[in-house]
């Protein structure tokens, strides 16, 4: 797994579902069908001509016709709603200048509007968002914990020189399915969790901890979430040693805390298929199946990446979701 993978993924998969999202009567998305079908492009050229950069071009397209725009509208939206319509109508500007929408239009002629007439924000109908906006990682201290156990270990990684030197990783517990079946170390289905190959595996495993862990622990509370990160780790590396055992999947040296954010994925799933009947449940399960999609897909797209971790730590979280949710909830937290 490589940066110009990965940034050839997103810049193929992220543009196709805005087109799925998009494609509907309406000038309001006629700019963001545009900028998806630009962002294919351009990345379909650089695949036919300097396909070793080609996510590189791509990813960069990416971030400047679709990231930007959108985080950046959703960034004026937050100045306006805090009274400062200029800076707001400046990077509305200029997000304009890059992605030239409806919605971007409309929102820099209300913001200029604001600016002139000095008017408060709750007189005009626009996207309002709260200014005390609490941090994610609020009242998400389990996450926290495990996010700075997985730097911890990386750092011991680097002090030790596990990153240039394989038979080091294996020395701090990278998964060894000849060791653990053989030798009886079976404390590698734990420690492989927290080490990771190098910077940017730890990067991406942290990053969708910080997005999928935070609502999953306000929701069902800390122990739970405790209980359902690790369990599914170790069913996630537990599974990789059957599988081995069974001869369903060759041996591989594993390490990364994947199957455990699989292991959250699956467990929202459950939990939101046992309030199914809660505001909002459906279309926040079809998210999470979509998310699960776009992950096996790249797991078949990426030969370095083990699909049977995932899957492993999926089922798991799933089955540990469907056991531990609450008999009551609501879901508004957990946006």
């Amino acid at each position: 797994m490589d940066l110009n993978h990965i940034f050839l993924f997103i810049a193929v998969i992220s543009p196709l579902l805005v087109l799925a999202r998009a494609w509907r009567p309406g000038g309001i998305f006629r700019g963001w069908r545009i900028a998806a079908i630009i962002v294919l492009g351009i990345t379909s050229a650089a695949w036919l001509f300097f396909r070793e950069n080609a996510g590189y071009v791509g990813g960069g397209a990416w971030f400047a016709l679709l990231f930007l725009p959108a985080v950046g509208l959703r960034k004026a939206s937050q100045l306006a709603a805090q009274g400062r319509y200029e800076s707001a109508r400046r990077l509305t500007a200029l997000l304009h200048f890059l992605h030239p929408t409806a919605q971007l239009r409309d929102q820099l002629q209300l913001f200029q509007s604001l600016e002139l007439r000095g008017r408060a924000v709750d007189q005009i109908e626009i996207e309002k968002v709260p200014q005390d906006r609490p941090s994610r990682l609020r009242n998400a201290r389990v996450v926290v914990i495990f996010i700075l156990l997985n730097v911890a270990a990386f750092c011991v990684e680097l002090w030790r020189g596990a990153l240039t030197n394989p038979a080091t990783l294996h020395r701090l517990g990278a998964l060894d399915f000849v060791a653990v079946i053989n030798k009886g170390e079976f404390w590698r289905l734990f420690t492989a969790l927290f080490l990771h190959y190098n910077l940017l595996h730890l990067v991406f495993n942290l990053f969708a901890l910080y997005v999928l862990g935070p609502p999953l622990e306000r929701t069902i509370g800390a122990l739970r979430f405790a209980m359902c990160y690790v369990i599914a780790g170790i069913g996630s590396t537990g599974g990789v040693v059957l599988l081995t055992l069974l001869k369903i999947v060759r041996p591989a040296e594993l390490v990364g805390a994947s199957g455990c954010v699989m292991g959250i994925v699956g467990a929202w799933a459950g939990f939101l298929i046992r309030h199914r009947h809660v505001w909002q449940a459906k279309q926040r399960l079809l998210n999470i199946l979509l998310i699960i999609a776009i992950q096996i897909v790249f797991d078949i797209s990426t030969p370095q990446v083990s699909t049977s971790a995932h899957l492993c730590g999926l089922v798991t979280g799933f089955v540990i979701g469907l056991a531990v949710a609450p008999k009551r909830t609501s879901l508004s937290q957990s946006a």
